[in-house]
C-alpha cells in the first residue's frame, strides 16, 4: 500500500517571513546585557528591568520570544538561562558566541537589505575585503569574532604538538584580525613565534588583543596588503582563518602561492573556512555564507574542499587533508613539498 503524501503548507514560508526576528531579539537582549544578568541565577522581570535598565514591557515581550526559541527557561515568573545560553551567550564568559550577533541590525541587515539588487546587478553593497571600506569594519568586529575561531585555533595547536624544546617554531598568521589564530599556537608551546599580517588599520586591534594576552614579545607585526605586504621566508606554519571567502578565487590562488613561497620545506598551510560540497546542495550554513559574500564582496565566494584542494597542489602543496575542529567546517591542512 502506498503511504498517502503528506499535505503541502505554508508553514515554512510564513516561518521564514519572521525569520529576522531571532537575532533581532538575541541581539537586544544581548546589548541589554540580560544574559549577563541572569547568569548570577533566575530573576523575574522587574528584578532584570532594574539592573538591566530596560523597560519591563520591553524585556517581557523579547524574554517570551526568547523563551519561545529555548534561549531562556521560565518557572512562574522567573527566568533563567538555559544550558545553551550559559555556555554561549554569556558576554563574560570565554565561549561567548553573541559577538557576530552584536553587529545583525547595524552592520549585516541593511547591507542585505539591497540583496534583490546586489542579485540583479553582481555588484555587493560595498566591498569590506577592500582596505578602503573595510577597515572601519574589521577594527571592532574581529574582536567580537574572536571566540568563534578560539576553540578550532587551539585544536590547532594540540595537532601539531610542538613541543616546549628545540628550535623557533614560526608562525605566519595572515590576514590575523583580532589575532586568535597566532595567539592560540603561541599558547600551545614557548617556541612559537608569530609574525601577524594586515592592513594597518587593523593591526592596532591585533596588537591590543596580543598584549591581554601577554605574548607581545612573541610578535612581529606586519601591516599592508596580503599580495603586497612583506612574508618574510622559513616560517613553519601559515594560518589563514577565514580569509578566502573574502578574497575570491583569483586572489586566493595568487595568495597560496605566496604563502607557499614563505613557508620552509616540509611548513604547514592551515586553512579555515565555511566549506561546502562540490554539488552546491550544502551544508546549508556554508551556502548562506556565500550569499553573505555575494552581499559584501566583490568576488568572494564559499569553496569545497575539493576546489581549495586543487588550489593548494598548484601551488607547490600536498596531502591536502580535513583536521576535525570546532568551527563551522573542518579545518584544511596541506604540506609544502
Amino acid at each position: 500500500m502506498s503511504t498517502p503524501a503528506q499535505p503541502v503548507t505554508p508553514e515554512r514560508i510564513m516561518q521564514f517571513a519572521w525569520g529576522y526576528v531571532p537575532p533581532l531579539a538575541l541581539e537586544s537582549a544581548i546589548r541589554l546585557r540580560v544574559f549577563d544578568v541572569l547568569d548570577s541565577g533566575p530573576k523575574t522581570l522587574d528584578e532584570t528591568a532594574a539592573v538591566t535598565g530596560a523597560s519591563v514591557r520591553g524585556l517581557r515581550s523579547i524574554m517570551n520570544v526568547l523563551v519561545g526559541l529555548g534561549f531562556l527557561a521560565r518557572e512562574g515568573d522567573k527566568y533563567a538561562l538555559t544550558p545553551e545560553s550559559s555556555a554561549f551567550l554569556v558576554s563574560t564568559k570565554p565561549s561567548f558566541q553573541g559577538g557576530l550577533l552584536r553587529h545583525t541590525s547595524s552592520q549585516l541587515l541593511p547591507k542585505w537589505l539591497g540583496l534583490t539588487e546586489i542579485v540583479r546587478t553582481g555588484k555587493p553593497s560595498a566591498s569590506v575585503n577592500q582596505e578602503s571600506t573595510g577597515t572601519a569594519f574589521f577594527e571592532e568586529f574581529v574582536t567580537d569574532i574572536f571566540p568563534m575561531s578560539y576553540p578550532a585555533a587551539t585544536a590547532l595547536g594540540k595537532h601539531l604538538a610542538i613541543g616546549d624544546t628545540g628550535a623557533p617554531f614560526r608562525v605566519l598568521d595572515l590576514a590575523a584580525g583580532s589575532g586568535v589564530w597566532g595567539i592560540a599556537i603561541a599558547q600551545s608551546s614557548p617556541r612559537v613565534t608569530v609574525t601577524a599580517v594586515d592592513w594597518p588599520g587593523v593591526l592596532p586591534t591585533t596588537k591590543k588583543t596580543v598584549a591581554r594576552f601577554g605574548l607581545s614579545d612573541r610578535y612581529n607585526f606586519v601591516a599592508g596588503d596580503l599580495l603586497t605586504a612583506d612574508f618574510g621566508s622559513g616560517q613553519n606554519l601559515a594560518t589563514l582563518g577565514h580569509i578566502l571567502h573574502s578574497e575570491g578565487e583569483t586572489r586566493s590562488r595568487k595568495l597560496l602561492q605566496k604563502t607557499a613561497a614563505a613557508l620552509a620545506s616540509g611548513g604547514t598551510i592551515a586553512i579555515q573556512e565555511f566549506l561546502v560540497n562540490q554539488d552546491r546542495t550544502g551544508p546549508v550554513g556554508g551556502l548562506i555564507f556565500g550569499a553573505n559574500m555575494l552581499v559584501n564582496t566583490d568576488d568572494g565566494d564559499t569553496y569545497s574542499f575539493e576546489e581549495i584542494s586543487t588550489w593548494l597542489k598548484e601551488a607547490g602543496f600536498t596531502n591536502p587533508r580535513l583536521l576535525d575542529s570546532p568551527g563551522p567546517s573542518p579545518l584544511v591542512l596541506a604540506t609544502k613539498a
